[in-house]
């Protein structure tokens, strides 16, 4: 498989408290001085575009939380050989800044809403803020960052309610937008127990039992785990990412780099590798180069099943 996507954490700081990600609001907040600048992430990122990587997504934390993203998603719009520039959010500030984003470059984006439930989304992510979700999410498609991909984690004794999954599953008949149901997976002690896992095969049923069989599999613009299907009639598409049912490590084409600099081949990872020590030490482009390209050959052996970390956190690591 060839490693050509990378994700980049640019905060851990997050305005949400979401059960399955930072339930205490507690992450390990990186302090300012040790995150890195936007000039530190356009070099590492012109550096991973010359080792072959051609998708980059922003992610968080909470990325629109951070002052100069827009200057970020221009400087990153700028370097050639990019060809897929998107971000991830939570929505909450994206109908205030979508215009800007989309004007510095942005191409797309996917919103994380696990509930249309204006209760159940407070429930899950600690604030009453579902109506600018939104109307970020309107305003999204508005602008044109396209394909706009919904990504909703299904739990037990949450949202997994009949009326709950076909709520967010009915957003893709009437807009064009590609609803995603993503398996849980807990990543440490403070989140939901492993028990609160809803397998995709069930949210399906649920999907079916209302709006009848779906079709497909159909493609839809991206890259990554996810098996899409359509909804008859409908103006959008249905996904599933299976994590925890299924393994997709054979065909994973991803890394991820940390805010504070820290290169992780494999989400689940217990190796990291300091990317951002070896720039602030005067490393050259030239030795950082052969440094990426040996991570990346070596990517093949990290999966989730030999290389498992103990405990991490989604809000430090990105989605």
């Amino acid at each position: 498989m060839k490693v050509d996507c990378l994700r980049i954490s640019v905060t851990d700081r997050c305005n949400l408290q979401c059960v399955y990600c930072n339930p205490s609001g507690g992450c390990d907040i990186t302090v300012t001085r040790e995150c890195l600048t936007v000039g530190e992430i356009k070099r590492a990122v012109n550096l991973f575009v010359e080792c072959g990587v051609r998708k980059v997504r922003v992610t968080g934390g909470e990325p629109l939380v951070r002052g100069d993203i827009v200057r970020l998603i221009k400087e990153l719009a700028d370097i050639a050989g990019i060809e897929d520039l998107s971000l991830t959010t939570n929505s909450v500030f994206l109908e205030s800044c979508a215009a800007e984003l989309k004007a510095a470059g942005l191409q797309r984006v996917n919103v994380s809403v696990d509930s249309m439930d204006r209760r159940t989304y407070r429930r899950i992510t600690g604030f009453d803020l579902l109506p600018s979700v939104t109307e970020g999410i309107h305003k999204a498609i508005e602008v044109g960052l396209a394909p706009v991909k919904i990504n909703s984690v299904v739990i037990k004794g949450l949202n997994d309610s009949d009326e709950q999954i076909a709520a967010l599953a009915k957003m893709s008949v009437h807009l064009p937008i590609t609803v995603r149901f993503i398996e849980y997976c807990p990543t440490n002690t403070l989140t939901s127990p492993a028990a609160d896992y809803v397998p995709n095969r069930m949210v399906r049923t649920v999907i079916e039992r209302g709006f009848g069989p779906l079709s497909g599999p159909v493609v839809v613009h991206g890259n990554g785990p996810a098996l899409y299907f359509k909804i008859s009639d409908s103006a959008g598409a249905i996904g599933f990412i299976s994590g925890r049912s299924s393994n997709f490590c054979p065909s994973c084409s991803r890394l991820r780099l940390t805010s504070d600099g820290k290169l992780v081949p494999c989400l689940y990872s217990a190796r990291t590798y300091d990317l951002g020590k070896l720039m602030r030490d005067g490393t050259t482009d030239e030795q950082i180069r052969d440094f990426l390209n040996k991570v990346i050959g070596e990517k093949a052996r990290f999966t989730k099943l030999n290389s498992l970390k103990e405990e991490f956190s989604m809000c430090g690591i990105g989605g």
